[in-house]
């Protein structure tokens, strides 16, 4: 939640200033034009790997194969369109790195590894009760 909050506050003026220092290397239209054509090529881009990505799951349910890596690869195209969507060089930078395959391996594996889900837990764990349940008919009770 705070990420969220920071990252909502810090990123408008990062992207601002970064226009800005751009803008006055490379002039303001160069500038507006340099964020439409990064806008759209990445879109693209999201586009042809997303259908990829889904055919890719497709096949894995197909053969009854768990697609958590697609999962994960369309979340990662689906944040990168909004970042590449958004006005502002940075934004643009790490939409494009969620593009690159390499990168969303590297997440797909840090996701794996501190995932709590995955992990097994010990049997002798003490927070953990074995019960057996019991069928209650009310209907009986008289």
């Amino acid at each position: 939640m705070q990420f969220t909050i920071l990252f909502l506050l810090f990123v408008p003026i990062i992207e601002i200033y970064f226009m800005i220092k751009i803008g006055t290397i490379i002039g303001a239209f160069n500038t507006i034009m340099a964020t439409l054509i990064t806008a759209a090529v990445g879109l693209y881009f999201v586009r042809l790997q997303g259908i990829s990505t889904l055919y890719s799951a497709a096949n894995n349910l197909r053969n009854n194969r768990e697609p958590f890596r697609e999962i994960l690869n369309g979340f990662c195209l689906i944040i990168s369109a909004v970042l590449l969507i958004i006005p502002g060089f940075v934004t643009d930078i790490i939409g494009t790195l969620l593009l690159i395959p390499f990168s969303r391996n590297i997440i797909l594996k840090f996701i794996k590894t501190n995932n709590h889900i995955n992990k097994k837990r010990n049997q002798n764990d003490p927070d953990i009760i074995e019960i057996q349940a019991e069928e209650i008919d009310e209907r009986n009770k008289k």
